[in-house]
């Protein structure tokens, strides 16, 4: 048989190292076909060392235990089980009697495909012949370190629903048609889809999986995602997908105490349980479970051509239990700095983020010069200054100021992506409207404000969905987006605002070509503390391609306000949230700002212009004009 052939001394040593990067190939249920491609049998193969006994239980046996046993093919502890038939779409699970006579039923961890929760149960899939037309996107779409990069974080079960009962989920090739006219809308490059693998608990958001290999049957088969990533990408739009290497659901039927033992995850029960997230953690420097989870990401790049992953709570990798005093975990460390090796190896265009809150150094450098080796990092540091400064009423702003500059002093030390997640808008933390002080009006103009200033601050961009609606509620992971709020002039405004400026950022080099090169960004006033003003440039490869970017965070006008400006060119405003479309006052320089010469702030150069309240301008240098030569007037007389 061909599963069975495959286990072999070089396969075992390469797997029990942590070295199988397609261990998927062996494990698991695998469909068998004729030469003309007809069905005719199923192989099952399992990796339980400490079991005294497996069989398969399934529909086609009445899920009895003495049905179809499995044979143990080496002494590692390699069960196998070959039935001829058409198994296609039957469930099943593995019955295994450990050898301290526990009694385990047990989901296969290799399954390509499970039933729908409530039911814990594997699905024979066919995983193969998915016919692909994103040719142009996988051959041609580049690096993206100096190309626009906004993301759009989803939670598929929420952004819209068909009705308000459990199982009132979109389809995936329902899903993808409404979502890319709205993505391409707005100019986001890429998707990120939080964990769509299997997982019991809809609360859990996907972030407790048991089934690493099985895409979530809440919204179709395994080929239908296959479909919406064709899709997103014949668009030119990336997909990213959350993964979870650190931790796992401890229900019964997933990795958790596997065949009895610690197999996946830690032995000692200190650092195995995760009391805080009610999760155990995954042992990352195991052999077995470094070749389970390296495997499983190559799995997710070749058979759905999945663009990225983010890889959740890294600090937890890290350091034992995320703390610092506990010591840094040198297994997870070595498994990170293997897995960027793993993945850049496939596609050096693949973008592995961390979202980590720790300060861990070189995290986005590459492991060959001692960093952890992702190429992107969250930038949790920039999102709670941020977010603490913009709570504050402006009268207190002025002794705040440096929570907005403070980004710039480090920024530099990683490639960082600015999230607005959504860990931001849930758990009472109330969404990024509710943060903002002030009036009804005040609100929303500070809203606008932090996006401006979110969009024009180096680094890539990452805002999780609805935040572009400005709702009051948080997000509900049981209900859609507030759609409906919309019909309200104030939430329609800030919508459109979002949209205008973040096709602004896509379209505009100077807000993404240089993002982690220092000579991309120049303050131009830092210090106005008093005014709570922030003045700042970015430049674009081609240093006369700029913008100036004037930040007011007080409800105070300021006419005929005086800025350096880096060149002697004129500037345009291209964007100012307090126009009235947006919702605002309509302070706005509908004309050209003229340049003259003038030593102010640092620069050779200076424009007057009006500074609005709680609002953000982005002017745009743009070629003075040549001046006509005047014809003489003089004229020769011929004598």
């Amino acid at each position: 048989m061909k599963i069975r052939n495959l286990v072999d001394s070089n396969f075992l040593y390469f797997y029990d190292q942590g070295k199988s990067y397609a261990s998927y190939q062996v494990f698991g249920a695998h469909l068998t076909k004729t030469e003309d491609g007809a069905l005719c049998g199923c192989e099952f193969c399992l990796y339980a060392p400490n079991a005294e006994s497996v069989s398969v239980v399934g529909e086609w046996n009445g899920f009895d235990p003495n049905a179809n046993p499995m044979e143990c093919i080496d002494a590692k502890g390699i069960w196998y089980l070959y039935l001829e038939g058409n198994f296609e779409w039957q469930r099943y699970k593995y019955y295994m009697k450990t050898k301290q006579g526990e009694i385990k039923y047990k989901a296969d961890p290799y399954a390509f495909y499970s039933q729908l929760r409530p039911s814990t149960d594997s699905k024979v899939y066919d995983i193969d012949g998915y016919e692909w037309h994103d040719q142009d996107w996988m051959y041609t779409h580049p690096k993206t370190y100096d190309q626009p990069v906004l993301i759009y974080e989803m939670h598929l079960g929420s952004w819209r629903r068909k009705g308000l009962g459990e199982n009132d989920f979109f389809m995936f090739n329902e899903i993808a048609p409404m979502l890319i006219d709205y993505l391409k809308n707005f100019g986001y490059t890429h998707v990120e889809v939080m964990p769509v693998y299997e997982h019991p608990l809809d609360a859990s958001w996907g972030y407790q999986g048991t089934s690493y290999y099985s895409v979530t049957a809440r919204h179709g088969v395994p080929k239908d995602f296959m479909w919406f990533v064709d899709q997103l990408h014949q668009n030119g739009i990336g997909v990213i997908m959350d993964w979870v290497p650190g931790h796992i659901c401890k229900d019964a039927q997933g990795l958790y105490l596997f065949d009895g033992t610690p197999l996946y995850d830690y032995a000692d029960p200190a650092i195995r349980e995760n009391v805080e997230w009610g999760t155990a953690n995954l042992d990352l420097g195991k052999g077995t479970t470094r070749s389970f989870l390296y495997s499983n990401v190559l799995f997710y790049m070749n058979y759905f051509h999945i663009d990225g992953f983010r890889v959740d709570a890294v600090s937890n990798l890290l350091y034992y239990m995320g703390n610092p005093e506990r010591g840094e975990n040198q297994g997870a460390c070595e498994f990170l700095r293997n897995l960027s090796t793993v993945l850049f190896g496939k596609d050096d265009r693949v973008l592995l983020m961390a979202e980590d809150s720790s300060s861990y150094p070189g995290v986005t450098k590459p492991s060959n010069i001692g960093g952890i080796g992702f190429n992107y990092k969250w930038d949790m540091g920039w999102m709670n200054d941020t977010l603490k400064y913009f709570k504050l009423d402006p009268i207190y702003r002025k002794y705040h100021h440096n929570q907005l500059t403070f980004s710039m002093m480090y920024f530099y030390n990683e490639q960082f992506v600015l999230p607005f997640s959504h860990d931001e808008v849930v758990h009472m933390k109330g969404s990024l409207l509710n943060k903002m002080p002030g009036d009804y009006w005040q609100q929303f103009a500070n809203f606008r404000c932090l996006i401006g200033y979110m969009m024009t601050h180096p680094g890539k961009k990452l805002l999780f969905m609805g935040n572009e609606l400005a709702p009051y509620s948080e997000w509900g992971y049981a209900r859609e987006l507030d759609w409906d709020i919309l019909r309200y002039p104030s939430h329609d405004s800030a919508h459109r605002f979002v949209k205008e400026i973040t096709k602004l950022y896509q379209q505009s080099k100077p807000l993404y070509e240089l993002d982690y090169d220092p000579s991309g960004f120049q303050f131009i006033e830092a210090n106005n503390a008093d005014q709570s003003l922030f003045v700042y440039a970015r430049f674009a490869k081609n240093r006369q391609d700029h913008m100036v970017i004037v930040m007011n965070c007080t409800p105070n006008t300021y006419h005929q306000y005086r800025i350096g400006v880096p060149m002697e060119m004129d500037y345009e405003e291209v964007i100012n949230s307090d126009k009235d479309i947006y919702g605002g006052s309509n302070q706005i320089n509908p004309e050209k700002r003229i340049s003259f010469k003038d030593h102010w702030q640092n620069q050779e150069n200076a424009i007057e212009l009006t500074v609005p309240p709680l609002g953000i301008t982005i002017l745009k240098a743009v070629p003075k004009p040549k001046e006509k030569r005047k014809k003489s007037s003089v004229t020769s007389e011929i004598l």
